[in-house]
């Protein structure tokens, strides 16, 4: 179980982080048993009003005061992450933590030996694994919770936490969603792993769902399908989604279509290791108020994009963020910078395969007032300095961890470039980096110079 904020009732919330109690002032104090509780004589809504203004870093410290402390400490936690089901089914978590608005389901669904001391990490998730539960690669189904036992608690979820805003599990089905929408009508974001086209179904009377993401098929751990019928279902019952995230899903065209025209109010768009069909990148032209594009892991941007004409424009996209993926093949780029025509601001990093002439497509974008570059290790001055000079509008410019470029390779024209512009990180090889890591440190020099021999 993982607590992890604390909101006050009626006060802004803290900036303080987290962190675990210092127990080291209470060797300072000393303790008499026969001393009166003066705290006894304030009732649970003045002393909890007093223990919410302190520091969070205070909170678990004060709950083990006494049994009441510890019953005020749970109505102040609005977060909350658990690892054991029967926290749930026990019912334990209704009475310590009344009040809940987050809640994390996803590792409590995975029936793991704690003791194991196999650790499978996997981005942000890390599961206790054992030989027993891995079947071709993926969690065995016996590893996960059946769906009738997680739509159980679910349901005890909705009668409880009617005021609940996020919401994360795994393995639920279309039964359990439904429940979750009648009785949670303030749920605003849903984190749904290791789910499937037809349990989409049943949030589609969440009518004020704004958040989320959907985990399919996700390498070591799931081994689900999330295809073009599950994002029409959500896309027809989640009109208001501001923000969708789908990771290892598949689809195609169509399914992006049907997002962009039943969800006008969607924002933001991540696809993480995605699995689509070809043709799917001219979808996003119906998503008529898409602002930001994020594309994670991907092997692929688009295997068959189809011709340029085709295409479509997404007029209203001002970011577009690449991270970890592979983009050696030229007519994806360069059908992806022609959907995206439009964009401000360019974020590359750790893309695979970004040489000079797979980076010269990026030309094609003429509005772009930002450009981020880390970890491009193919991409010269040369192919960097043909691009940025074509871009009237540059503003913000930062390279960084590229080897392939040279702080003594730079041109005038360059340099003149980066003289008038707002914010210049330059940091482009490994080298430069270490260099101005150990600036007055006296090391990096040679050896002749930096060990000197000692006199007898």
């Amino acid at each position: 179980m993982q607590l992890h904020f604390y909101p006050p009732l009626s006060s802004a919330p803290s900036t303080s982080p987290p962190s675990e109690p210092d127990l080291t002032s209470f060797h300072s104090f000393s303790f008499d048993p026969s001393a009166p509780d003066y705290t006894s004589l304030l009732s649970d809504e003045l002393l909890l009003n007093i223990l919410s203004k302190l520091p969070i870093s205070q909170h678990v410290s004060n709950s083990l005061v006494c049994k009441r402390w510890l019953h005020l400490h749970g109505r102040l936690v609005y977060s909350l992450k658990v690892a054991d089901w029967s926290f749930v089914t026990s019912g334990r978590v209704f009475t310590r933590f009344p009040n809940l608005t987050d809640l994390d389901l996803v590792l409590s669904c995975i029936q793991m030996p704690k003791s194991s001391g196999i650790i499978v990490t996997h981005k942000t998730m890390s599961v206790h694994v054992d030989t027993h539960f891995i079947l071709d690669g993926f969690l065995e189904e016996t590893a996960l919770l059946p769906s009738n036992a997680v739509d159980q608690g679910l349901r005890m979820i909705a009668g409880k936490y009617p005021n609940l805003q996020r919401l994360a599990a795994t393995g639920a089905s279309e039964e359990g969603l439904l429940r979750i929408a009648e009785e949670c009508p303030t749920l605003q974001e849903l984190e749904l792993h290791c789910c499937g086209d037809l349990a989409l179904r049943g949030i589609a009377g969440i009518k004020n769902l704004q958040v989320v993401k959907l985990m399919g098929f996700i390498g070591v751990f799931y081994n689900s399908t999330i295809s073009d019928i599950g994002l029409t279902l959500l896309a027809q019952g989640c009109r208001r989604l501001v923000k969708l995230e789908l990771c290892g899903c598949e689809g195609s065209y169509d399914g992006i279509k049907a997002i962009g025209q039943c969800c006008q109010m969607l924002e933001e768009l991540t696809l993480s290791e995605h699995r689509m069909d070809g043709g799917w990148l001219a979808g996003l032209s119906f998503c008529g108020n898409l602002k930001t594009l994020r594309l994670r892991s991907c092997k692929s941007i688009d295997k068959s994009p189809g011709a340029d004409e085709h295409l479509g424009s997404c007029l209203t996209l001002e970011e577009l963020h690449l991270q970890g993926c592979q983009i050696r093949d030229k007519q994806s780029v360069k059908a992806l910078f022609l959907v995206c025509e439009n964009v401000r601001d360019i974020v590359l990093h750790d893309c695979w395969g970004l040489e000079d002439d797979v980076f010269s497509l990026a030309s094609i974008c003429r509005r772009v007032k930002l450009l981020s570059l880390e970890g491009c290790s193919l991409l010269t001055i040369r192919g960097l300095e043909l691009v940025v000079l074509s871009w009237k509008e540059l503003q913000r410019l930062r390279v960084m961890s590229c080897n392939n470029i040279k702080d003594t390779e730079v041109t005038p024209e360059l340099a003149t470039l980066f003289s008038v512009l707002k914010e210049l990180i330059w940091r482009p090889d490994s080298r430069s980096l270490l260099s101005s890591n150990l600036a007055g440190t006296g090391m990096g020099r040679k050896g002749d110079r930096f060990f000197k021999r000692s006199k007898d």
